[in-house]
């Protein structure tokens, strides 16, 4: 299949186009059906078959979205993009599955959680996130959010033992389902006032002046931009994310933290670049607001929050902020510099929350920082994997957090938002304080905590956070590699049909 050319008149191409999510979706199937037929008791555990079945169909998935950089499309204007920047996006979903299926086996047999359930689940949900993040039509935009958000809901409140659960899951449903509406009344308006969903379509009928006077199309942008302010969780659209990711198993909380959000943002990226370019007067000075609220009253809330889950909830949504600093750059600069900081922001941000699911242990009833006491003296491991996560969390030098902010703020000051940039170091210099007050903690205090009883990291859980520590560090010291290739993906997204125009180069 090397080179083959996809001519979106022909249905069968669409298959090869959508070759990962169909492989994945196969996976997910086969994953359910051997759980529910290798039962000998019903409410026994599942096989361990299940999470090699979960790693190898996500491993094919992997090598099917490589195979997309050898396809071409005769004409670009399909429903579902094929370019560097989804598969880039792709890869860093299967990235964030693969580190929940290491760090989640123990975890979910302590808590008697059917792991081929949830691990169909999540493979259905990565299905959406893949869709969600490579529509290049406003409705498949839309299929995508939903079979994402489906899963991820049930997700949520699968632990049926735990009230945190079922609030976090009912709030986490009602809230998605409010933005949804937004959303689908945004795709409304925008056909209304362009007569097409296509994205590269209404960025070539809206052109480069964007029919500003287009009442329904700048309205649309603006209800467009709620619903992918709740699924990205920026201020003030981020009322469900402390008790969602609070009530979730922690490892489904780390998959909703970086995965989900990054699947998010790239659909926001996608959608606001290449079908609104003209309109970059209208909805730059929404994205550069929301990000200014989500940083200032994120961080100020985690200044008080003693109970680490949380925390790294809110720690969440400021980081939420500081993307959309980048989306506001609508740069070349500004979409690389996101792509990056969304590959150290997925490995920081899971391997924060394993310790957390490591630390917690049964019940998740060790979630406050007396719990961490002492924890580098008598857990080494985790001690010094946590401290990498909060030094790279805050954007400390040598660790891919510092150098993602980095070209964050380039992408800022190119595009004259130097006051913006101001706002993204202040508020990141009050993070300071409650990402080291975990590491004093751990190192410079003393708890009942500390002798560390009963806790247990298992093989995966271990590989996973030396592997992610690891490469957090490495992206801080040696992060050419991956910012040329985020560039090339970046690049990519800016020669569809009708983006902007002449960004900056990187």
């Amino acid at each position: 299949m090397s080179g083959l050319s996809i001519d979106y008149s022909t249905q069968l191409h669409y298959l090869w186009a959508l070759l990962p999510e169909v492989v994945l979706s196969i996976g997910a199937m086969v994953v359910l059906l051997v759980d529910v037929f290798q039962r000998e008791d019903r409410g026994g555990p599942s096989s361990p078959l299940v999470f090699w079945l979960a790693v190898g169909f996500t491993l094919a998935t992997a090598v099917a979205n490589g195979w997309l950089l050898t396809v071409e499309e005769v004409v670009p204007t399909g429903m579902i993009a094929v370019d560097a920047f989804r598969v880039f996006a792709n890869y860093l979903f299967l990235l964030a599955v693969v580190l929940f299926l290491m760090m989640s086996g123990r975890y979910l047999d302590e808590e008697r959680l059917r792991s081929g359930e949830l691990y169909a689940l999540i493979l259905f949900a990565t299905v959406g996130m893949m869709v969600f993040a490579g529509a290049r039509d406003l409705m498949v935009v839309f299929i995508g959010l939903e079979l994402m958000s489906v899963p991820i809901y049930v997700l949520t409140g699968v632990n049926r033992r735990d009230p945190r659960a079922a609030e976090g899951a009912l709030k986490y449903f009602l809230m998605g389902a409010f933005s949804s509406a937004f959303f689908l009344f945004g795709v409304a308006l925008v056909y209304g006032g362009t007569g097409t969903t296509n994205i590269a379509l209404i960025g070539l009928t809206l052109g480069p002046e964007g029919l500003g006077s287009n009442a329904l199309v700048v309205l649309g942008v603006a209800m467009l931009a709620v619903g992918f302010g709740f699924k990205v969780a920026a201020v003030p659209f981020h009322m469900w994310t402390p008790d969602a990711y609070e009530g979730a198993p922690t490892p489904v909380t780390a998959l909703m933290a970086a995965a989900v959000k990054a699947a998010a943002f790239a659909a926001f990226l996608r959608v606001f670049l290449t079908a609104f370019p003209g309109l970059y007067g209208v909805w730059d000075a929404i994205a550069i607001w929301l990000a200014v609220l989500t940083m200032i009253a994120a961080n100020l809330v985690a200044l008080v929050e003693g109970n680490v889950k949380r925390m790294l909830a809110y720690s969440s949504i400021a980081h939420a902020g500081y993307l959309l600093v980048a989306l506001a750059a609508a740069t070349v600069t500004g979409a690389a510099s996101f792509l990056f900081y969304l590959v150290v922001y997925t490995l920081m941000t899971m391997g924060a929350f394993a310790v957390v699911m490591v630390v917690g242990r049964r019940g998740e009833a060790h979630l406050d920082l007396e719990d961490y006491a002492g924890l580098g003296w008598t857990r080494p491991l985790l001690g010094v994997v946590m401290t990498i996560f909060m030094l790279s969390l805050a954007g400390f030098p040598f660790t891919g957090g510092f150098i993602g902010k980095v070209y964050i703020l380039q992408a800022a000051v190119g595009r004259g938002l130097v006051w913006l940039a101001v706002v993204l170091v202040m508020t990141s210099l009050i993070s300071y304080y409650y990402y080291l007050r975990v590491a004093w903690y751990m190192w410079f205090r003393d708890g009942e905590a500390a002798a560390g009883e009963g806790i247990v990291v298992s093989t995966g859980t271990r590989v996973a956070l030396i592997a992610a520590a690891g490469l957090v560090v490495l992206l801080g010291i040696f992060p050419g590699e991956l910012l040329e290739l985020a560039a090339r993906s970046a690049t990519s997204l800016f020669r569809q049909p009708g983006a902007l125009a002449g960004p900056l180069g990187f």
